[in-house]
């Protein structure tokens, strides 16, 4: 007799064969098509560009910056963005537990020696710090987040105005020094060196007595009115560090005794971020984050790092994707441009793309697992570009496989991490305005197999 199968249509005979395949492998049945080629030509593979993609800017909630790599200080005037400040608060450890200053220890100096590692924006824009004694503990195993603070002594121990110059050499005492920045901490008063010269024993005896004694210090940036820059400094390598200068009251041959108080990477610290309200960026970008106009986002759309700005990414109309046809998607690239051919603010090198649900949860794309160079986030300098393939994501959007309802957002600084990036970027909106800006749209371009 004939089989049953081999009666069958071929389009019918080939959508049977794909069910029995779906159901007898022990793969995600959402992942199905892809990563499988089209086995006939019965299958009908199909790419469009015009799925419905709403997005706009808004401002990104508070970000980990505690125990950063770099300590961060600084300000930057953006036309569009506004200002930015940065300050940092951070524990200074004793380089030797159980020091002794001797018996009549008599204060010289104290100097905060901060050592550059990098820096973004203008370096020619002068800059001003002031110090102050920390009177609020911090916890090297604490989360801190950038709108955080904690109380600090009212006293100015510095107000120094300052140039950065992050590639020359300091020389001092004729001695020449990687690039560094000098804060004089005893110009304006000698309180908080002689409070080290004074430290009891006890105090001097560990790092978990003297963080006690002596809880650290803030270090804040004055906002810049033009350009400006954020500036890096070292942690890993304890270069940077609070020194205080004495010589021994009793014994006027020791003259110039000194004593390091690193502030290393095992110091708790953490970065505070102040963008002013937006109060001083462009009228496009405050129509989107702060009178949350979504419309503005068809036309421009605005990224910025350290906590700033980041872009709401929604999909309304994909669960109807098909039209009611069994669909596999095989390939979707969300793509978005850079119209800014010469800028002096760089495009950030790496992008982010994350999901948050309606509470406030934070949580990685499922593509991400198949590694940077299939997810994307690069920005390629050629094509002013970035891409994300969200081939799995948009497939379990598709079939309704979510259970609970959350939106994808791009972002400059990763808040699920306490790496800190400063760069900002304009992209093209979903629907620009601009001339010839349509083609290089912010969209998602899809690939898919129809089954049936």
């Amino acid at each position: 007799m004939k089989s049953l199968f081999f009666s069958l249509p071929a389009s019918l005979l080939t959508g049977i064969l794909l069910l029995l395949l779906l159901f007898a492998c022990k793969k995600d049945p959402y992942e199905i098509g892809i990563d499988l080629l089209p086995p006939s030509d019965t299958l009908h593979l199909m790419s469009t560009d015009t799925c419905t993609v709403k997005a706009f800017s808004v401002r990104q909630d508070s970000v980990r910056t505690n125990n950063p790599g770099t300590l961060m200080l600084g300000s930057i005037a953006d036309p569009i963005f506004g200002k930015t400040t940065c300050s940092f608060y951070s524990q200074a450890l004793l380089s030797t537990e159980g020091a002794d200053f001797g018996t009549l220890p008599v204060l010289d100096s104290l100097v905060l020696m901060l050592f550059y590692s990098g820096y973004h924006g203008d370096t020619t824009t002068e800059q001003n710090v002031k110090v102050y004694e920390m009177s609020d503990d911090i916890c090297a195993d604490s989360l801190y987040y950038s709108n955080q603070q904690v109380r600090i002594y009212s006293t100015v121990l510095a107000n120094q105005n300052f140039k950065p110059h992050p590639n020359d050499s300091v020389t001092v005492s004729g001695k020449k020094m990687k690039a560094h920045l000098r804060i004089n901490l005893n110009k304006l008063t000698n309180c908080l060196g002689n409070k080290i010269l004074s430290a009891p024993s006890s105090a001097l005896a560990s790092n978990t007595a003297f963080i006690k004694y002596l809880k650290g210090l803030y270090v804040a940036t004055t906002p810049v009115n033009s350009r400006g820059a954020m500036l890096n400094f070292e942690t890993s390598t304890s270069l940077s560090k609070l020194v205080v200068y004495f010589h021994d009251g009793t014994d006027p041959s020791n003259d110039s005794l000194d004593f390091e108080m690193p502030l290393s990477s095992s110091a708790a610290r953490f970065i505070h971020i102040d963008h002013n309200g937006y109060l001083d960026a462009s009228q496009e970008l405050k129509r989107q984050i702060l009178n949350h106009d979504s419309a503005q986002g068809a036309n421009q759309l605005f990224l910025q790092g350290l906590g700033g700005v980041k872009i709401k990414v929604k999909f309304p109309f994909m669960s109807k994707f098909g039209n009611g046809k069994v669909v596999a998607i095989n390939d979707a690239i969300l793509r978005f441009y850079n119209p800014e051919a010469d800028t002096s603010y760089s495009p950030p090198a790496t992008l982010y793309l994350m999901r948050q649900d309606s509470i406030g949860r934070v949580g990685y794309v499922i593509d991400e697992n198949e590694g940077s160079s299939y997810f994307g986030g690069t920005y390629d300098q050629t094509t002013r570009s970035y891409y994300f393939r969200i081939t799995r994501h948009m497939q379990k959007m598709m079939m309704n496989y979510y259970s609970n309802h959350f939106d994808l957002y791009l972002m400059v600084t990763n808040p699920l991490s306490n790496s800190l990036v400063p760069g900002r970027v304009i992209l093209n909106g979903t629907n620009p305005l601009l001339p010839g800006a349509l083609t290089n749209r912010f969209q998602l371009k899809v690939t898919y197999t129809i089954l049936n």
